[in-house]
């Protein structure tokens, strides 16, 4: 006999991908990756070249809008396939590396 219950049970476990997560995954792994640029640049300052901290800054605010979209869009909580934990991640990720590149680019204008 056909149970009807089992086939209604949600589709998304917590290993499945689905778009939302692809997205929320991408906005902290790019902001992740602009707070480590950030920290270099704050730790090893380039003399007058601010390439660092403004890439640090971009991936940020990358991170904080992309992390900020996943939030307001999300259906649900955390494990429901909404990309609510990558969301919160890339915000985090995004705000530290807007601080760094900040204090980073504020170093190295000081410097010229």
């Amino acid at each position: 006999m056909l149970d009807l219950h089992h086939l209604a049970e949600s589709a998304v476990t917590t290993s499945t991908m689905t778009a939302d997560r692809a997205v929320a995954t991408t906005a902290a792994v790019v902001a992740l990756a602009g707070a480590v640029t950030g920290a270099v640049a704050l730790l090893r300052p380039t003399g007058g070249r601010p390439r660092g901290p403004l890439i640090a800054l971009s991936a940020g605010i990358l991170g904080v809008a992309a992390g900020v979209w996943v939030l307001a869009t999300a259906d649900g909580g955390p494990g429901t396939g909404n990309g609510v934990v990558g969301g919160y991640a890339g915000i985090a990720f995004g705000l530290i590396a807007v601080v760094l590149g900040a204090l980073a680019l504020t170093r190295a204008r000081s410097r010229t």
